[in-house]
């Protein structure tokens, strides 16, 4: 038997030994995203574990998010109970994770993405005292402008 020819370089060695560790914690690491809430709300606390359960590793702030709004340029108009950021976007109220996702794969120029208000039957607002109860709503893509356009309607 011929014995194998491999031809390393000390170079493709290093960049191999660079990268085999890089992608493999790139690929164990859930995307972070960094949730304000206040203290007392249960229904914040329902979507960060939905979100957990989507893939998403999460931060939570409990001192209110009107700030982390303002500062992410997220219209009162489209306000919920808590703000998320991910990745340089706003995630304003309870926002379907497949929605996250499809945010952070398009990587579209806007502010963010929201679902205005709390209805019921979205994510974090879907526990047993609900009942079977669900409302329709919109997730909004919200522009640098302050405009808002349909990213995404459950009916």
């Amino acid at each position: 038997m011929a014995p194998i020819n491999i031809n390393l370089t000390r170079r493709s060695v290093a960049i191999g030994l660079v990268l085999i560790p890089f992608a493999s914690r790139a690929a164990s690491e859930k995307p972070l995203i960094t949730v304000w809430k206040s203290p007392t709300c249960g229904c914040c606390k329902d979507w960060i574990t939905y979100v957990e359960k989507n893939g998403f590793a999460t931060k939570v702030i409990s001192d209110g998010n009107d700030q982390i709004r303002k500062k992410m340029g997220m219209p009162i108009q489209f306000g919920s109970c808590h703000t998320a950021v991910i990745e340089g976007y706003a995630i304003e109220g309870h926002v379907p994770a497949r929605e996250i996702k499809r945010l952070l794969a398009e990587k579209p120029n806007a502010v963010g993405i929201a679902v205005p208000a709390m209805p019921i039957g979205s994510p974090g607002m879907d526990s047993p005292e609900y009942g079977s109860r669900k409302d329709p709503y919109d997730v909004l893509l919200i522009s640098k402008n302050g405009q808002s356009q349909i990213y995404q309607s459950y009916r």
